[in-house]
């Protein structure tokens, strides 16, 4: 089985978050294929987890860059993360996508982002706290009779919070499954019966969580379901 994983060119390749929630859920290292910026994508998948990094070029879902917004484009994601989506979408296998990742599925699916949300949308929801291992910031309403709202087992669960921009239309063919408390939209998902779910949040960082492992195992455990019934 081979599952590639997005990430930024600054995370560790051998040893990070994404990789120890992936291993903790039932994967061997030898099936995890780490890409970054820039890198050719090589062979086909049985799953993809797309991680969290800088801003997806606005450019993609048709705006510039606003004035005074503190968008950062990695081009170099850019050329991964929407091919390898592309992919792992016509193939129909698993999906996970975080933070980053929620982005670019919104986008390669044809909808749009709120760029900067202290500009667009200030609120009293902290959305873009420092990184903090087991540390939750916010709470989130997950929707019931969803993917996400069977894996949490609970209409309401406490998440970290690490990002700047969001969804601000959601694309054609995927649902909300989860919004925080001042509206912005926490989590997508194909009803399809496709498995894809994308998390703004970071269940990495959340080893003690139970739902954050819920996900991982979900994944993991649909990527080799797919790949015995091939």
């Amino acid at each position: 089985m081979r599952i590639a994983l997005a990430v930024d060119g600054d995370v560790p390749a051998e040893e990070n978050d994404y990789i120890r929630a992936l291993l903790a859920a039932g994967l061997r290292r030898e099936e995890i294929v780490v890409l970054r910026p820039g890198d050719t994508i090589r062979g086909a998948f049985d799953g993809v987890v797309i991680g969290g990094g800088d801003d997806v070029d606005p450019g993609r879902y048709g705006r510039e860059i606003l004035e005074g917004a503190n968008v950062e484009v990695d081009h170099g994601r850019d050329s991964v993360d929407f091919p390898v989506f592309e992919g792992a979408w016509e193939s129909d296998v698993p999906i996970l996508g975080i933070c980053r990742g929620l982005q670019v599925i919104n986008v390669a699916r044809g909808g749009t982002l709120v760029q900067d949300l202290p500009l667009e949308r200030p609120s009293e929801v902290a959305h873009q706290r420092p990184k903090r291992e087991n540390e939750s910031d916010h709470t989130v309403r997950v929707e019931p009779g969803t993917r996400l709202g069977q894996i949490a087992g609970a209409r309401e669960i406490e998440v970290n919070s690490r990002h700047h921009q969001a969804i601000d239309h959601p694309a054609a063919g995927l649902v909300v499954s989860a919004t925080a408390p001042d509206g912005v939209i926490e989590a997508i998902e194909s009803p399809d019966g496709r498995w894809l779910v994308a998390v703004q949040w970071h269940p990495e960082n959340l080893t003690n969580d139970e739902v954050s492992r819920n996900l991982f195992r979900e994944f993991v455990a649909e990527a080799r379901r797919r790949k015995a019934s091939k």
